[in-house]
């Protein structure tokens, strides 16, 4: 009898300690300042694709395309949007009910944003977060904001492998591979990751704003797709002459704004982290621009305008994925480190070469986006974050996990970009004829130019 009562007060004090401590944790709410700032974040980040990119790969290109290039970069925005509503976010952020493939691909829980009210807190946070009542965590911005920040990065990441195979695609051969690549290719990368199930996530792989995901994964697709369609008909192992370099100035301007929401962003809290973050992306891009400018000064005896553009977005795409990791320092030695190895691979190695990526996109994004993500793996300081260190710090296993991410990221996207565009080649085409090439894209694919001559 003793012990039934025992046990029976024993259930009844624990029971009451439950309660004691549910009715002690306040009820998580949405924090104002945090969510301000995200959607600050998620119009930088728009503002980088439209009219960023466009800008600045439409004033490369020749005024025969320009129109072309604008058209695909705002189709990207339209069509992958709905995409990544419809079920992308489910497939890169969502939990799979299958045990086997909760590391490497997101379920459809979350297909069309199925049982997302707009209060809902996100899952995914950063350094701000707060208790729930049954003793879970989370996040302090709504969670379809966090979904709205996700989605500016789907969309550009496909609109920077344009830069490979502008001048010369067909439109709707454009058009499908890019969402059969979001799908198939951008999706997983983002799940593995990005996400809590994902197997890269836990491995402990550090990208704290797309290193891997965007800028590596758009860069080898870059490549393949470049290789597989082949020159462009006037291209003779050296750069075409870009039509407006103010264009080109102006979209790399707004690309450096557009990347403090790109980076400090990613911290998903308005706090230190992303303030450490915004100063780290400035610090970088500006020593990479200035080591550009310097290296054409003593190479070719002028400094141009098309050049300082380039290292600045180079030292922009390096410092994504260490923004988050490490300081000042190690900033400028990203900065300074990329633009020296992406001027060797654009200035000689792709000339040498003669492959022809029409704007430089695996030169720059792809390359600095290889280097930036390992460079994290040394360079990461437990001063901006103490539950990560890099190899300078001791600890040489970081560098190892980035070693694994950077080459299952290049070998997964290399592989599937390949197949994608093989795909989309046999069905729909990808390739203009030589005619279409010679009167421009803007023309042949959609009826227009850019500039009228009056008479």
């Amino acid at each position: 009898m003793k012990k039934k009562t025992l046990l029976i007060a024993t259930t009844i004090l624990g029971s009451l300690s439950k309660l004691s401590a549910q009715s002690t944790t306040p009820t998580p709410t949405i924090n104002a300042g945090d969510t301000a700032w995200m959607l600050v974040a998620v119009a930088l980040v728009l503002f980088m694709s439209i009219p960023g990119l466009a800008l600045f790969y439409g004033g490369l290109v020749r005024r025969k395309n320009v129109l072309s290039v604008f058209m695909q970069i705002f189709i990207l925005v339209s069509v992958i949007s709905i995409e990544w509503v419809v079920f992308g976010y489910s497939n890169a952020f969502g939990s799979n009910s299958a045990e086997w493939l909760k590391p490497y691909f997101g379920g459809f829980d979350w297909a069309f944003l199925n049982g997302i009210n707009m209060n809902d807190l996100s899952p995914y946070f950063i350094s701000h977060s707060q208790p729930t009542t049954d003793g879970g965590t989370i996040g302090t911005i709504p969670h379809i904001l966090f979904i709205m920040f996700q989605c500016m990065f789907a969309v550009i990441t496909p609109a920077l492998i344009i830069g490979a195979f502008a001048e010369r695609i067909k439109f709707k051969g454009f058009l499908l591979f890019s969402v059969l690549w979001s799908i198939f290719i951008y999706n997983p990368v983002a799940h593995w990751v990005w996400s809590g199930d994902g197997w890269l996530f836990q491995l402990g792989a550090l990208d704290f704003a797309g290193g891997t995901v965007v800028h590596i994964n758009a860069g080898i697709a870059a490549l393949v797709t470049a290789l597989m369609l082949g020159k462009r008909r006037d291209y003779k192992n050296h750069a075409l002459p870009p039509h407006n370099i103010t264009y080109v100035v102006m979209g790399a301007s707004m690309l450096w704004v557009g990347w403090f929401g790109f980076n400090a962003g990613s911290g998903l809290a308005a706090d230190g982290l992303a303030a450490n973050a915004l100063m780290v992306t400035h610090i970088a891009a500006a020593a990479a621009a200035l080591t550009w400018a310097t290296l054409e000064w003593v190479i070719d005896k002028r400094a141009t305008v098309v050049g300082i553009s380039t290292g600045a977005v180079g030292g922009l795409v390096a410092i994504t994925p260490a923004a988050g990791f490490v300081g000042v320092g190690g900033a400028m030695i990203i900065g300074l480190a990329v633009s020296l190895v992406c001027f060797f691979m654009v200035a000689w190695v792709k000339p040498k070469l003669g492959y022809d990526d029409s704007l430089d996109a695996f030169g720059v994004h792809g390359i600095g986006g290889i280097l930036g993500a390992l460079l994290t793996g040394i360079l990461a300081s437990p001063f901006v974050q103490s539950a990560y260190s890099g190899a300078i710090y001791g600890n040489i296993e970081q560098l190892k996990i980035q070693f694994i991410a950077t080459s299952t990221t290049i070998v997964f996207s290399g592989i599937g970009t390949y197949i994608l565009f093989k795909i989309t080649d046999k069905l729909v085409g990808v390739r203009v004829t030589s005619n279409e090439e010679g009167i421009g894209l803007d023309e042949t694919q959609h009826g227009e130019t850019a500039y009228t001559n009056f008479d």
